[in-house]
């Protein structure tokens, strides 16, 4: 069976849509991914498309939702990159397991903000993911 990471943020336009690209740019089909926002913002920033087409990772079919949009209960893992107080907003039938990492927001910054981003959640995704999916 295939593993499955959820990534949420705050707005779903720059951390999470981010991971979300570059997961399933470093993972392709060996990885299903997705994201969501606790409070989608609605769209993806000029900057988030900008700093990943930088390295040749496609947003072709992100867009930004909130965490209703989403089914939950299907996800091996919820990455929580704004250390979110989900309670309540996660199901009791979620038997997956939630990691706090928390990855700062460069929303309303300049480029260098979002590359810094994107370059922490690069590594966030081809370093520490597959230790938490093998469950180390």
């Amino acid at each position: 069976m295939k593993k499955s990471v959820l990534f949420v943020c705050y707005g779903n336009a720059c951390r999470s849509i981010m991971a979300e690209a570059l997961a399933r740019h470093h993972w392709g089909d060996k990885l299903e991914v997705a994201s969501a926002g606790v409070s989608a913002l609605g769209y993806i920033p000029e900057e988030t498309k900008n700093v990943l087409a930088e390295l040749g990772v496609s947003t072709e079919g992100l867009y930004s939702k909130g965490l209703s949009e989403v089914d939950i209960d299907g996800f091996h893992l919820i990455l929580d990159l704004v250390l979110y107080p989900f309670e309540g907003m996660i199901p009791p039938s979620f038997e997956g397991k939630v990691i706090p990492w928390h990855v700062r927001d460069p929303f309303s910054e300049g480029l260098d903000s979002f590359r810094q981003t994107r370059n922490d959640i690069e590594w966030l995704v081809t370093e520490k993911l597959s230790e938490w999916l093998d469950g180390k």
